[in-house]
């Protein structure tokens, strides 16, 4: 049997005091000059050196474990995020490991309890509500932890700027010709929805073209959330210009209008969110605003680790960009005239206040 190759080997052949590499292997490579860490990561891996987790957690109570909870990890958009966590979680020497929470309170608290069980050394939550007392229990317990994706008021937090996303989402559609605009807007429990449609609802105000609050239609993130909020907003009218919080609720929207015999991009112009690698390819490309995800997950990892070694770490907003594409680009407002002229448009009585 070959024998386990041990701290003490790989400082021999390097030539660095065992603490040192036992510091750089473990991830805390502050102080130690980036050659040396260098040198010495490279000899751990020539030699086949491999950290033993339960050992090293008996000596200084971690485990070089982190705890993941995302509402779905066969969600593109968080299992993109969850990417940027692995990868620089590998590279920190660090394990992640993820559970799905389907978004329900219950199995939320099952799967958060049971990654505490495991003694991971924190946790990186992608499914918090905006107002969400189970993150006061955790602060309270000193569980540390940083949000991902969602935010929550007093948390720190990894997150795109929604409200800015949403703003280049209602300027963009104004842009090019839309007046009647409708929000498919998502669930109102996730700071995503909420800051998206609160910056679109402010810029579409600021425009002059203010959004009747009966085309701000709730929806859940997927494909058949996003096609039942357009077939009720087509109940009470059509639009010429469409804003959905999620890339996924964009498409379902897209069949909806399909379905009714509304041209998508031309008759209807149609902006997502988070650019999700379909949407390029879709029959009428998807225009969208583009969220840096795998950079949102490794951002959020090195967050964690500077709350475990410091004691605090500060939120991180990532700046959204506006990708065009055919469901905006082909838009003609001239296709829209007929419909315009036989289909009344909804009275604004008042315009919706953004949501905080």
């Amino acid at each position: 049997m070959n024998k386990r190759v041990t701290l003490r080997d790989v400082a021999s052949h390097t030539g660095v005091h065992v603490s040192t590499v036992s510091r750089v292997l473990r991830g805390d490579d502050v102080r130690v000059a980036p050659a040396t860490a260098a040198r010495i990561v490279a000899a751990a891996r020539e030699l086949g050196f491999h950290r033993d987790r339960w050992a090293a957690s008996l000596r200084s109570g971690k485990t070089g474990v982190i705890g993941v909870l995302v509402p779905r990890i066969t969600d593109i958009v968080l299992a993109t995020v969850f990417e940027g966590i692995d990868a620089a979680a590998a590279a920190a020497g660090y394990q992640a490991v993820v559970s799905s929470s389907w978004d329900d309170d219950e199995a939320r608290a099952l799967r958060i309890q049971r990654l505490i069980g495991e003694r991971v050394d924190g946790l990186i939550i992608g499914d918090a509500r905006r107002n969400d007392p189970m993150l006061a229990r955790l602060a309270a317990d000193g569980v540390p932890f940083v949000l991902v994706s969602r935010a929550s008021r007093g948390f720190p937090s990894v997150t795109g700027r929604d409200r800015l996303g949403g703003r280049l989402a209602a300027e963009h559609l104004i842009d090019v010709g839309c007046r009647r605009l409708a929000v498919i807007a998502g669930p109102g429990h996730a700071s995503t929805a909420a800051d998206r449609v609160a910056g679109f609802l402010a810029a579409a105000k600021a425009r002059g073209v203010p959004v009747d609050p009966r085309w701000v239609a709730p929806s859940t993130f997927d494909v058949a959330g996003g096609a039942s909020a357009m077939a009720g907003l087509l109940d009470t009218g059509r639009p010429d210009g469409v804003f959905a919080v999620n890339d996924f609720a964009a498409i379902g929207a897209m069949g909806t209008l399909r379905d009714h015999g509304l041209r998508v991009g031309r008759e209807v112009a149609v902006v997502g969110y988070n650019d999700i690698d379909v949407d390029a390819q879709l029959l009428v490309p998807l225009t969208s605003i583009r969220t840096p995800l795998r950079d949102m997950g490794s951002q959020a990892l090195h967050a964690l680790l500077t709350l475990l070694g410091s004691g605090s770490t500060t939120s991180v907003r990532l700046e959204p960009e506006l990708v065009v594409r055919a469901t905006t680009a082909d838009f003609s407002p001239g296709a829209t005239e007929a419909v315009a002229r036989t289909v009344a448009l909804p009275e604004v009585s008042r315009v919706v206040t953004p949501v905080n």
